[in-house]
């Protein structure tokens, strides 16, 4: 291997510029990834906005429905990664090895697991609105349709999908929404206490 074969590096054996650019763009993405972890309400109305954007932008372009629908199934794609179990029961009937979801009152407490969690859930949702604003400002995505079948299709297969994915939950005993681990009251303090 001769010296500037490695990824990134320039003749010299220090990293290109361009290495350089976009490894430093890569950091202060991440970066800016990393300080919104905590606002998921903020990052959330965010992303309905950008979604609220995309269809106006394509209801008043009066096109690039093709795309509208590809972005509605990956997000229903996404969504049934999001309600789904890490470790799907079904798969783990025959096998005891592994954690499983409690099925009984006395077993003990499992947080629920997601398959995708919803940071990524959050993040890749709105990278694909982001994709699909981008794609409507290239003619060679606007396919002519006729959108009410893409419509009544996308429903179709929303329902469709759902109704086995709650069947699913209902079978295996699992809600893929958790609030932590049960508190408990004891007795109320009257604020009287015994002198002697």
């Amino acid at each position: 291997m001769s010296e500037g074969d490695s990824i990134g590096e320039s003749v010299h054996g220090k990293p290109s510029m361009v290495y350089r650019f976009f490894t430093r763009l890569g950091q202060i993405y991440q970066s800016w990834l990393d300080k919104s972890t905590p606002y998921t309400a903020v990052r959330w109305i965010v992303t309905l906005g950008l979604s609220f954007i995309y269809m106006i932008r394509v209801y008043l372009l009066q096109g690039w429905y093709i795309v509208t629908y590809a972005l509605g199934i990956y997000h229903l794609n996404l969504f049934i990664a999001f309600l789904s179990p890490k470790v799907d029961p079904s798969l783990m009937e025959d096998s005891d090895d592994g954690p499983s979801l409690p099925t009984k009152q006395n077993e003990e407490f499992r947080p629920f697991i997601r398959r995708l969690p919803e940071f990524k859930f959050w993040h890749s949702a709105t990278k694909g609105i982001l994709v699909a604003m981008a794609c409507t400002f290239f003619e060679a995505f606007n396919v002519p349709v006729f959108w009410p079948i893409l419509v009544m299709y996308f429903i179709m297969l929303f329902c469709i999908t759902m109704k086995r994915q709650i069947k699913h939950m209902i079978k295996y005993r699992y809600i893929p929404f958790t609030h932590g681990k049960r508190k408990y009251k004891g007795k109320e303090d009257v604020g009287k206490t015994f002198a002697s």
